[in-house]
């Protein structure tokens, strides 16, 4: 049998190592530049309250999973919250943002059908197509012209009774740019075919409620699937898909991911309640104006994803190291989480930083 010694070396010397070290948290530090607590609502004290009433109400675990008697009350509430701020029939709540997609994307496809996904699309939307057993189709990144080849082409060669699911994100999660959603949206409509977007880095961010890119668009009635997390703008875990009826009660009977796990315990469910409602409340829209103040001290786009590319696992490794000597948390990233040759820094701005750590940040990177 293979080595599992020889394989690890191997990871070291393609510089490609990862452990698990503990860090300061968005917040506690001001120089944590490596977060996805957008908003700073991780460490919110009104957060840490609910999350606090939630286990005096509903105990700390569910005991089963959803369909024998884990849904509580507070996943009720949940996921009426989402499907309000979603404009949207209905909402299902995963354990996580991975096992929304791993629980989605399957129930929808088989062997018979076709999953067109963005090149950079995160690991779990590619994932659960592989899983699906569809006939799975790349596009480069935001490339609308192939996008519309590959749709043209299934159609002409395999008629209308295929389902295509395009999948992809609003935020990319490397790279901070949006997709052009509006053509997106024209493109499933003229093809037949549905539209997963994982809205994991625009929710709470994007939008007048904070409900994404759709919504600031004005799209959300066109979109067939959104899906979400509350790991990140929502400082929470867990993850969400926001559709019509039909959609719903289809992931209720065939996601496994939904149906063969425990349900999220329903004290995190009642903060997660909170949490939506604080995002669209007016204090979460003074979150986003004070998110969107730092962002504009260090770039002119509108999200807070701020990619620096180096290139080489050694240089990203090394600037990161220098980084961190000056007192500032920003971890390499490499392959396989972004392509080969294309390691970075992956800056993360939230609300919650002030502008002088942002500003010294600033003057560091211009020395790397």
């Amino acid at each position: 049998m293979r080595s599992i010694d020889q394989e690890l070396k191997a990871i070291r010397q393609q510089g490609l190592w990862r452990k698990l070290s503990p860090q300061p948290r968005c917040g506690a530090d001001a120089h944590n530049f490596a977060s996805n607590d957008y908003l700073g609502l991780a460490q919110h004290p009104a957060l840490t309250e609910a999350f606090h009433e939630g286990l005096k109400i509903h105990g700390h675990g569910a005991a089963a999973s959803r369909l024998v008697c884990g849904t509580s009350a507070a996943h009720v509430q949940l996921e009426a919250a989402i499907a309000d701020l979603k404009s949207t029939k209905r909402a299902l709540t995963f354990s996580s943002g991975y096992a929304t997609a791993m629980g989605i994307i399957p129930a929808l496809l088989d062997k018979n059908d076709f999953i067109i996904v963005d090149k950079l699309s995160h690991a779990c939307l590619i994932d659960a197509a592989k899983l699906s057993g569809a006939t799975l189709r790349v596009f480069p990144h935001n490339h609308l012209g192939k996008l519309e080849n590959l749709l043209e082409s299934i159609r002409a060669k395999h008629g209308s009774e295929p389902r295509i699911l395009i999948a992809t994100e609003s935020v990319f999660s490397m790279d901070g740019d949006v997709c052009p959603l509006r053509e997106i949206v024209d493109l499933k409509n003229r093809f037949d075919a549905w539209l997963l977007l994982d809205e994991a880095h625009g929710f709470g961010v994007l939008g007048a409620n904070g409900a994404g890119l759709a919504e600031e668009l004005g799209l959300q009635s066109q979109i067939d699937l959104q899906m979400g997390t509350l790991s990140k703008a929502a400082g929470l875990s867990g993850g969400f898909v926001a559709a019509s009826s039909s959609f719903i009660d289809l992931l209720i009977n065939r996601a496994r991911s939904f149906i063969y796990s425990t349900a999220p315990p329903p004290a995190l469910a009642h903060a997660g309640c909170f949490a939506v409602n604080l995002i669209r409340s007016t204090k979460g829209q003074q979150l986003r104006h004070r998110l969107q103040q730092n962002i504009a001290l260090l770039t002119d786009q509108k999200t807070p994803i701020i990619p620096h590319i180096l290139g080489s696992n050694k240089k990203a490794l090394a600037a990161s190291e220098k980084l961190s000597q000056a007192g500032f948390l920003v971890p390499a990233i490499r392959f396989p989480t972004v392509p080969r040759n294309t390691a970075r820094l992956r800056i993360s701005l939230s609300a919650v930083h002030s502008e002088s750590a942002i500003i010294d940040l600033k003057k560091h990177l211009s020395t790397l």
